[in-house]
């Protein structure tokens, strides 16, 4: 690893000595799948394909019960927006929690509190209580719950597999989650009108319960011996911040998803386009596929991700991603064909699968044991808070000039921030493994 920065001197798991056959022909391109060889990431990732999709049914079910309710979408905003600040506190205070106790243990605690929330998602809507009040709290505390959570989890992935592992392990995890996207409202729109909304609230829960079982299988995850004892607090969490300040690969891993979600994330203007540009192919065929592509084309970033574990500079692989990103967001904007458009959305989303998988293994193999939480907890809030900015920015933008050009400004925005952050502090393009 670079010298100038910091790593961890944690021992490796068994499953570190293991040097696997070199990948030929076709196989260099497809998936690694090693870390699924190592029992604990195995069970705690196949956890993931259950939930992935159990989680959207629900992220689906709140905002159409809220709108059966009221019959507005500003309501169905205000619950996105209810949901956000939780998920902004917890995670900041998750991530220092997750740096000072057993993260196993903390899995545990918080994936049961999703699930019985879950359980309150369904039993209100099995007893009517029609109140968007009731469904704001319910969707606070969920969120609460899962920005406690995450860090923990995220953090978890370096105890389990080895560093040279951990771009692969991130792409299997990141694919799962983007294949939830695709297939959990997919099927929630096929279930609801077969076995009603409610039942969508306990199909979670039960998935929850998978993963709580693999977490229970999980080995101890203890803060390691060198550790200092501490209490997870405000002052922990401003550590945290003057740790990523002070580690510049870190602090650029952050401002690289920030320039590349508020400045080129265009979904806010997708019922426009679809409404504008794209009518003459049919508004909701339009509006489907634009919302459809960057997902289904991180999925396929991520099963074409063979040659992601031998890329040892992974600075360069962020900064390339993330320039693809703007490239293929300013064609999205561009073009007036709805085809077209679909190609460059879903070669976005291989950009943002490559840029994901990169980021992440920077934040795990790049900062020490005691500050993978914190860092993680920092992580959930810039990927959670990019895009609703990006959503202000680009709505504000698309009235004011249009929103092909809002689009297309976007993406070359991107393209010239990026690299002129790469070029002005070297860190990040120099970072490698």
């Amino acid at each position: 690893m670079d010298t100038s920065e910091s790593s961890s001197t944690e021992p490796q798991t068994p499953a570190a000595a293991e040097v696997g056959a070199p990948r030929r022909g076709w196989r260099r391109w497809a998936m690694d799948t090693r870390p699924l060889r190592i029992p604990a990431y195995r069970r705690l990732w196949s956890s993931t394909i259950v939930t992935a999709v159990g989680s959207q049914l629900t992220a689906v079910a709140v905002p159409k019960q809220i709108y059966d309710i009221t019959g507005s979408s500003a309501w169905v905003g205000a619950a996105s927006l209810a949901g956000l600040l939780p998920l902004i506190v917890f995670a900041l205070w998750g991530g220092a929690v997750a740096d000072t106790m057993d993260r196993r243990k903390l899995l545990l605690i918080t994936n049961s509190g999703i699930a019985v929330t879950s359980v309150l998602f369904w039993l209100q809507a099995v007893g009517g209580l029609d109140s968007v009040a009731v469904l704001m709290v319910l969707l606070a505390v969920q969120q609460a719950f899962w920005g406690l959570n995450a860090p923990a989890g995220n953090a978890s992935i370096t105890r389990l597999v080895p560093e040279d592992q951990l771009p692969a392990a991130n792409a299997l995890g990141s694919t799962v989650l983007e294949t939830g996207q695709v297939v959990g409202p997919l099927l929630a729109g096929v279930l609801i009108p077969v076995i009603g909304l409610p039942e969508l609230y306990l199909i979670d829960a039960l998935a929850l319960c998978v993963t709580v079982w693999a977490v229970h299988k999980l080995p101890s995850l203890p803060p390691l011996a060198s550790a200092v004892a501490r209490r997870a607090g405000i002052r922990e969490i401003v550590a945290g911040f003057r740790y990523i300040s002070a580690h510049k690969v870190l602090l650029l891993s952050f401002l690289a998803d920030i320039v590349a979600m508020v400045f080129g994330m265009p979904r806010a203007l997708f019922p426009q386009l679809a409404s504008e540009t794209y009518a003459p192919y049919g508004e909701g065929l339009a509006l489907g596929l634009l919302f459809a592509a960057i997902p289904i084309g991180a999925v396929l970033g991520g099963l074409l991700s063979g040659t992601f574990s031998r890329a040892r500079r992974h600075g360069w692989m962020v900064i390339g991603a993330v320039v693809a990103w703007g490239a293929a967001v300013t064609g999205f904007g561009l073009t007036d064909s709805l085809w077209l458009a679909v190609v460059f959305l879903a070669v976005a989303g291989v950009a943002d699968m490559v840029s994901m998988v990169f980021r992440g293994a920077i934040l795990l193999s790049a900062a020490t044991d005691e500050m993978r939480g914190r860092m993680q907890g920092a992580f959930i809030v810039v990927v959670a808070g990019g895009p609703r900015l990006a959503d202000v920015l680009h709505g504000t933008a698309g009235s004011a000039f249009g929103a092909r050009t809002a689009v297309a400004g976007g993406g070359l925005l991107v393209i010239a921030v990026m690299l002129g952050l790469a070029f002005a502090i070297p860190a990040l393009r120099r970072y490698r493994i």
